[in-house]
C-alpha cells in the first residue's frame, strides 16, 4: 500500500501530479491511500512519494473540469474515487460521457453539491462593518459544507476590490487589504461582529418591501435553507413576516375589493371571454363551446368537476344535466345554497365519442387535464374560496397537479399548493352509474356527508 499526502483539502494540483505518476507506473487504485496533511491514514501503509509521470497522460477536458470540482468536496473518498476514474479512463476513453455509470454518477453528484455550496456562499454571505486602526473593515462569517473558500476568493476580490474585508470560516480565513490577499487560520463565529448600524436600515427596508402575496415558503426554504438564516440580517425578520403574511394578504385583498368595487367581477368576465376562444388542446374542435365556471366571484366554496357533459356542452353552463341534478339535490340536503357557490370543471370542453346520433362521454387524459389547469388556477386566484371541493379523480388531479386516490384522501381537509383548503369526494355521475340500488343510496349518503363536512370546515 502507498500513502500519498496532499498539502490541503482542496489540493487539486497535488492530486493531479501524484495521480499522473501513479497511473504511469501502473499502480492500481486499491493500492493507494490518499490523505491530507497530518490526517491519520492506514497504519499499515507506507508513506511514499508518487512516482514521476513518464510521458504525456491525455484525458478528456470534461474529466479535468469534473475533478476540479470534486476535489473541493468534503467527501473523504473523493481523491480515491477520482483516481479510480482516471485509471479506468486509460481503458475506457469515453467513461466520463457515461452518465449512467455508478462511479461517474457519484462524482457528478459530488460536483453538483460543491457548485451549490459555492453559490450559497456568494448569495448568503453578509459583511458587517467594524473599525480597524481608524479605517473601516468589513467582516463576514460563513460555514461552508465543502472546501470552497479558496476557490471563491476570486469572486469576492472582483466584487469588493475597493474595500478591505475578511471572510472567516471554521477551516481558514481570507483577508484583503486592498492590495494583497492573505490566508489565516480558521475562526469562530464569536470572532465575527454581530451587526452594524447599516443593518438596521437594511432590515427596515427589507420589511417594507416584503410582499406577502408572493411568499412561497417551500421554494424559499429549498433555495435558502434555515441554516443560512442566522448569518443574514434580513432573515431574522422572515419568520415574523411569514407568520403575518396570510393576514396581511387577506387585508390587502379586502381593501382592494372594497375600494375598487366590482373589479374582481370584471377580471372574471375577461377571463371567461378569453376562455371562450381556448385552443390549448384539441378538444375545442368537436365541442360546441367552452363551458366556463359559474357563480359569485366572492364564493366561500368552489366545486370542481371533471368536464361538461352533453347537456352542459349545449347549454354552456356546468352541472345542468343528470349529474348536475343529483348534485343540486345533495347540496340542498347538506344545507348548501348552490347560488352562493362557484361551480366549474377541470376540463372546459366536452370530450366524447360519437355513437350514431349520441355523444358518449370519454374521460379526459393527462395532457388535456394539464392543458386546462391554467384556467382552474386563474379561477381559483380570482375567487379565493375558503374551501375547494374536488368532485372526482380528474378534478383532484387538476387541483393538486398529480394523481390522487379518492379512497385514501377522502374525508379530511387537504392543503393546496396555494395554501387553500381542499376536500376530495366522488363525482355525482359515479352515483348514477352504480347498478345496485342499496349501494347507490349508501354512497349518496356518504356524498352528502362529505359536502356537509367540507362546508363545516369553512368555520
Amino acid at each position: 500500500m502507498r500513502t500519498i499526502t496532499l498539502s490541503d483539502p482542496d489540493d487539486f494540483d497535488g492530486w493531479r501530479d501524484a495521480a499522473r505518476g501513479l497511473v504511469a507506473s501502473g499502480i492500481a487504485p486499491e493500492e493507494v491511500i490518499w490523505q491530507v496533511g497530518d490526517t491519520p491514514a492506514d497504519l499499515f501503509a507506507a508513506p511514499a512519494e508518487a512516482p514521476p509521470a513518464a510521458g504525456k497522460l491525455t484525458v478528456p477536458r470534461a474529466f479535468i473540469d469534473l475533478a476540479r470540482s470534486v476535489v473541493l468536496s468534503a467527501d473523504p473518498e473523493r481523491f480515491s474515487l477520482l483516481y479510480t476514474a482516471l485509471d479506468r479512463l486509460q481503458r475506457e476513453p469515453k467513461l466520463v460521457e457515461d452518465h449512467a455509470d455508478p462511479l461517474i454518477r457519484r462524482l457528478e453528484g459530488l460536483a453538483k453539491a460543491v457548485r451549490r455550496d459555492i453559490h450559497k456562499m456568494r448569495a448568503f454571505l453578509r459583511f458587517r462593518e467594524v473599525e480597524e486602526e481608524g479605517m473601516p473593515r468589513f467582516v463576514a462569517w460563513f460555514e461552508p459544507e465543502h472546501h470552497i473558500v479558496r476557490t471563491n476568493a476570486a469572486f469576492f476580490l472582483n466584487r469588493f476590490a475597493s474595500m478591505r474585508w475578511s471572510i472567516l470560516t471554521p477551516a481558514l480565513s481570507l483577508h484583503w487589504d486592498g492590495t494583497t490577499l492573505t490566508e489565516g487560520p480558521g475562526a469562530r463565529k464569536a470572532d465575527a461582529p454581530e451587526g452594524d448600524p447599516v443593518e438596521e436600515v437594511w432590515k427596515t427596508y427589507y420589511a417594507s418591501i416584503f410582499n406577502p402575496a408572493r411568499v412561497k415558503i417551500g421554494a424559499m426554504l429549498k433555495e435558502m435553507p434555515r441554516k443560512y438564516w442566522k448569518n443574514m440580517p434580513e432573515t431574522l425578520l422572515v419568520s415574523g413576516l411569514i407568520a403575518g403574511a396570510q393576514a396581511r394578504e387577506s387585508g390587502m385583498i379586502e381593501t382592494a375589493r372594497a375600494s375598487i368595487g366590482g373589479n374582481s367581477r370584471i377580471a372574471w368576465e375577461a377571463l371567461r371571454d378569453e376562455a371562450a376562444g381556448c385552443t390549448r388542446c384539441p378538444l375545442y374542435k368537436p365541442a360546441t363551446q367552452t363551458v366556463f365556471g359559474q357563480g359569485p366571484v366572492d364564493a366561500a366554496m368552489m366545486f370542481v368537476g371533471e368536464q361538461p357533459g352533453d347537456q352542459e356542452d349545449l347549454a354552456g353552463m356546468p352541472f345542468v344535466g343528470p349529474a348536475g341534478q343529483m348534485f343540486d339535490r345533495a347540496l340542498a340536503q347538506a344545507g348548501i345554497d348552490r347560488s352562493r357557490t362557484y361551480v366549474t370543471n377541470a376540463v372546459k370542453h366536452f370530450k366524447f365519442e360519437p355513437r350514431g346520433k349520441r355523444r358518449i362521454h370519454a374521460k379526459p387524459d393527462g395532457g388535456e387535464i394539464e392543458a386546462c389547469r391554467w384556467w382552474i388556477e386563474q379561477e381559483t386566484a380570482l375567487i379565493r374560496p375558503k374551501m375547494t371541493v374536488a368532485l372526482g379523480a380528474t378534478a383532484a388531479r387538476s387541483l393538486f397537479g398529480r394523481v390522487m386516490t379518492i379512497g385514501r384522501e377522502r374525508g379530511r381537509v387537504l392543503t393546496l399548493a396555494n395554501g387553500g383548503a381542499a376536500w376530495i369526494t366522488v363525482h355525482p355521475s359515479y352515483l348514477l352509474r352504480l347498478p345496485d340500488k342499496a349501494l347507490a343510496e349508501e354512497e349518496y349518503g356518504r356524498f352528502v356527508e362529505d359536502l356537509k363536512a367540507a362546508y363545516a370546515a369553512i368555520g
